[in-house]
C-alpha cells in the first residue's frame, strides 16, 4: 500500500517537472507498465508464464487502427470493441494452450504467438503487413479536452492504469481471486478442496488478455502506428523482464520494471548498441539475488526495518 500510493503521488507531479521527451517517455512506461501489469496475472498470480501475451496487446492496437481505417472513429467504442476481441482471442487459444503445463505450456504459447505474428505479416490487405497501419489519430474522448497535448495524453493513461490496478487488486481480494492465488501455491491442494483448477487458470488467462488489449488500445493511440513486430515473442519477452525485474505477485512492481527498463534502454542506447547486454545482467541479477524484484525488495525494507523505527519499543532491524 504505502510503496503504491508513493508511486501514485510521483507519477501525478511528474509532469510538471518534465519536457516534452521525458514526458513522451513517461506515457511508454505507463503503457508497457499497464502490459506488464496485465502478464502479471499470470506470472505473480497464476503461475503461468506466457510467450504470446503480445498477441492481446498486439490484437487490441489493431482492431484500434482496423475500425479507423474503416471509418469508425470513436473511442468509446473501439476500446471495449479493442478487448473484446483481446478476450474472445484467449477464450479460443486459452481453450488449447491451457491443456498444458509447464515448459509445454510456454513452448505452446510461443508457437501460437508466432503463428498470429505470421499472419500478420502475411496479411497485407487486412494488417498492411510488414509496413503496418499508420496514420492514427489520438482519441477524441468527447470533451474539451485536447488529447494532442502530451499532458493531457499522460493523465488518460495515468486513469486507465490507477482504474486497473484498483480493480485487479479488488480481484485478488475475492475469493475467486484467492482461488487463483492458490493454484500457484499449490494445485495439487486446490484439486484436492474439490476447486476446477483448469477453469482458474482459464479465467485468469482471459482477464490477463483484455487488460493487455486495454495496453495495447493506449500504444496505438499515443503512437499513431501499428504494425506486427508488437505482436512478435521479443514483445513477451520484454514484459517478462519487466514484471520479474519489479516484481512477481505485487501489480506495482510490473510499472516499476516498465520503467527502469525503458529508462535505462533509452539512455543506454544513445551510447552503446548493446544496451540489451546490461538489461540481461540486471535481469540475472534479479533473479540471483533480489528473487522478489525491486517492489518486493523495497516492500521487504518497509516491513522490516522501517516499521520497527517508527513503532515504539521494536527491535531495530539487523
Amino acid at each position: 500500500m504505502f510503496l503504491g500510493v508513493t508511486l501514485l503521488i510521483a507519477l501525478i507531479i511528474l509532469p510538471f517537472g518534465l519536457g516534452s521527451y521525458g514526458l513522451s517517455l513517461m506515457i511508454s512506461v505507463l503503457i508497457f507498465g499497464l502490459f506488464a501489469m496485465s502478464l502479471d496475472i499470470l506470472i505473480g498470480y497464476t503461475g503461468l508464464v506466457s510467450f504470446n501475451h503480445a498477441t492481446f496487446f498486439g490484437v487490441g492496437a489493431y482492431v484500434v487502427a482496423i475500425l479507423f481505417y474503416r471509418g469508425w472513429d470513436n473511442f468509446w467504442l473501439a476500446l471495449p470493441a479493442a478487448v473484446a476481441a483481446s478476450v474472445l482471442l484467449a477464450t479460443v487459444l486459452g481453450l488449447v494452450v491451457l491443456r498444458s503445463s509447464g515448459p509445454y505450456f510456454l513452448m505452446i504459447t510461443l508457437a501460437f504467438g508466432q503463428m498470429i505474428f505470421a499472419l500478420a505479416w502475411k496479411w497485407r490487405t487486412f494488417t498492411g503487413g510488414d509496413d503496418g497501419l499508420p496514420g492514427i489519430p489520438r482519441p477524441d474522448l468527447g470533451f474539451p479536452v485536447s488529447m494532442w497535448n502530451e499532458q493531457n495524453f499522460y493523465y488518460l493513461v495515468l486513469v486507465f492504469i490507477c482504474l486497473s490496478f484498483l480493480l485487479l487488486r479488488q480481484l485478488f481480494r475475492l475469493p475467486l481471486g484467492r482461488a487463483i492465488i492458490g493454484v500457484k501455491e499449490s494445485e495439487s491442494r486446490m484439486q484436492a478442496l474439490g476447486y476446477n483448477t483448469w477453469l482458474l487458470k482459464y479465467l485468469a488467462y482471459v482477464i490477463a488478455a483484455g487488460f493487455a488489449g486495454l495496453a495495447g488500445v493506449l500504444y496505438v493511440y499515443y503512437n499513431g502506428f501499428i504494425s506486427p513486430q508488437e505482436l512478435n515473442w521479443t514483445m513477451s519477452g520484454m514484459a517478462i523482464l519487466m514484471v520479474v525485474i519489479g516484481g512477481t505477485g505485487t501489480l506495482v512492481g510490473p510499472v516499476l520494471g516498465a520503467g527502469i527498463i525503458l529508462i535505462l534502454q533509452n539512455l543506454l542506447s544513445a551510447y552503446t548498441e548493446r544496451w540489451p547486454l546490461v538489461i540481461g545482467m540486471l535481469f540475472v541479477i534479479c533473479v540471483i539475488h533480489v528473487k522478489d524484484g525491486i517492489a518486493g525488495y523495497v516492500m521487504k525494507l518497509w516491513e522490516k526495518g522501517w516499521k520497527g523505527y517508527e513503532s515504539p519499543g521494536s527491535e531495530k532491524p539487523n
